[in-house]
Formats: structure tokens, C-alpha cells, sequence
């Protein structure tokens, strides 16, 4: 299904702190334009309050914008004739901390849960669950009557994702999907989310984590202040972060083989050598170019 929003906007009312407690309009969003396609694996990056979770929201449908227009397959889905059921059963969110959000006495009756009014039988519903549990890595029969709270927090997690994937969503927004994980419980959960979007699964995800971004989403979106300040191709959009210093809040917002490769570069120019490859983005990408460089040294070159 593809998402098409048209210079969406967003404006509430804050209450000020000060000595008159005067009321402050906050523009969240502004002038907003951007398609998603079917299928995608999208990244959205930029500082802490710039807009990404409100836009987030305003695409599942949780806020109404103050201006412009979301619309899935061409429907606008804040019209008042769209039959906000298809808008339910097409996107899942899974928000920071979702693990917080458990709470049936066992692992299938909460996985159950969003299912309970979907009018499916007992059967299909099991047959669900026993999926959505199994896709996120578990071993059914021996989870499916554990208590949630019973789990690592790694596990928590998947667990109520595999909620949120039960009701078959063809597409899911993640907030701060890793947070809190550890660099292993991260990259089992990421890998997870792939094999999600291998299958058909629209993927959208808020994240701090660059080298994250870096390596597993294929279009970038990076909000600053409420606008989209740059779209387009993942490896793309980090190249261009990478040169280009003017972007104000995200300048720094490159990664780790980034900043080793800037370091191995300045290093390179000092001594007056050939110039360090400046296309690494990934860790994958900088073994490459740590291989040429070392092979280039060992047959001869420059030391």
C-alpha cells in the first residue's frame, strides 16, 4: 500500500511555564510532502523534537493534522468517508518501550488480544498467534503459556510486536525500536524486522541509531524543526550528511565507519598519501576499503 503525504502540517497548544502561563502554539509539523512506497524500508532521522514522532502518528491515524493530507492506495484517510477499519487492519505501530505495554496473565492471550474483536473463530485465531510467534523467532509450544513477565526484556519486546504482526498489518511504523537493547538484542531484533520487510511488510522507523539506519532501511527521511529538510536514498542521504556541514542539527549524524574512515583519511592527507575511500557508510563498506588499503600497502604502495 502506498502512503502519499501532501504538505501535511501540525499545530497544537502549549501551556506556557512562565510567570503569565501564556499559551505557546507549537508548529510540530510543517509543509510535509513525501510518498512511501509498498514495500519500502524507510528511516526517519533528526533531533529530539523535530516532528518524528508526531508524523508518525498523523500517518497511523492517532492525530488529525491541522493541514494537508495522508492518503493510503489515494484515499485521504481523515476523510469522513473512509472507513477507518481498513486504516486498523492495513498499519501496526509499535511504540518506544512496547514490552511496558503487556499485560495478559500468558504470552497468547496477550499476542491474542488485538484479534479479539477481528471475527475471526477460535481456530484462526490460535493459527495466528502460533505465526506472529513463531515469525519473531519463538518456539510456540513452549512460550504460547508463559507469563510476559516471565521473558528478558529482549523477549518482552518480541512478544509484543508479534502482537502488533498478528493482526497482519501490510505496514508497521516503529518508534525507537531498539532502545534499551543490548548490541546483541539489537542486531537479533533488527534482523528480525528485515526478514519482515523481505517478506512484503512496508517498514517505517524512528531511530537515533545511524549505523542502524545506515544498514538495514532503503529511504531516508531527516526532519528538523518541524520540516523535511532532505528525502531520498538511504546511502545517499548519508553520503551527503557526511560533506555537507551546513545541515544544522544533523551535521554530526553520521556513522561509526564514518567517522573511522574521516579518522583514517586525516590521517592519510597528513602524511601525504593517497586520499582513504570517502563512499563508506556502512561497517561493510569499511572493511572493503580497509582491505584496499591494506592490499595497497602490502603490494607496494603507499605506507
Amino acid at each position: 500500500m502506498r502512503i502519499t503525504i501532501e504538505n501535511l502540517s501540525y499545530t497544537y497548544d502549549r501551556r506556557g511555564r512562565g510567570r503569565f502561563d501564556e499559551t505557546i502554539e507549537v508548529n510540530a509539523l510543517q509543509g510535509v510532502s513525501c510518498t512511501i512506497e509498498s514495500g519500502d524500508f524507510v528511516g526517519i532521522m533528526g533531533q529530539t523534537g523535530c516532528g518524528k514522532t508526531t508524523l508518525i502518528q498523523l500517518i497511523a491515524g492517532l492525530l488529525t493534522p491541522t493541514a494537508g493530507r495522508i492518503c493510503l492506495d489515494g484515499q485521504d484517510i481523515n476523510d469522513r468517508s473512509y472507513d477507518r477499519n481498513v486504516l486498523r487492519q492495513a498499519i501496526g505501530v509499535v511504540f518506544q518501550y512496547p514490552e511496558q505495554q503487556l499485560f495478559a496473565a500468558t504470552v497468547e492471550n496477550d499476542v491474542a488480544f488485538g484479534l479479539k474483536y477481528s471475527g475471526l473463530s477460535a481456530n484462526a485465531i490460535d493459527e495466528r498467534v502460533k505465526w506472529a510467534l513463531e515469525t519473531m523467532g519463538f518456539d510456540f509450544s513452549k512460550v504460547r503459556k508463559q507469563s510476559p513477565l516471565a521473558l528478558s526484556g529482549g523477549e518482552k519486546r518480541r512478544v509484543a510486536i508479534a502482537g502488533v504482526l498478528a493482526v497482519q498489518p501490510k505496514i508497521i511504523i516503529f518508534d525507537e525500536p531498539i532502545a534499551g537493547l543490548d548490541p546483541y538484542g539489537r542486531q537479533d531484533f533488527l534482523e528480525l524486522v528485515a526478514k519482515l520487510n523481505d517478506n512484503g511488510t512496508t517498514i517505517i522507523m524512528i531511530s537515533h541509531n545511524m549505523n542502524a539506519l545506515a544498514k538495514y532501511t532503503k529511504h531516508l527521511l531527516v526532519l528538523e524543526d518541524g520540516r523535511l529538510i532532505m528525502a531520498g536514498e538511504t546511502r545517499a542521504i548519508f553520503l551527503s550528511l557526511n560533506n555537507d556541514l551546513q545541515v544544522r542539527g544533523i551535521r554530526r549524524a553520521i556513522t561509526e565507519p564514518q567517522h573511522v574512515a574521516a579518522l583514517i583519511a586525516k590521517h592519510r592527507k597528513c602524511q601525504c598519501q593517497d586520499s582513504f575511500r570517502d563512499d563508506v557508510v556502512t561497517y561493510d563498506d569499511l572493511i572493503s576499503a580497509l582491505k584496499g588499503y591494506l592490499l595497497g600497502v602490502g603490494g607496494g604502495g603507499s605506507a
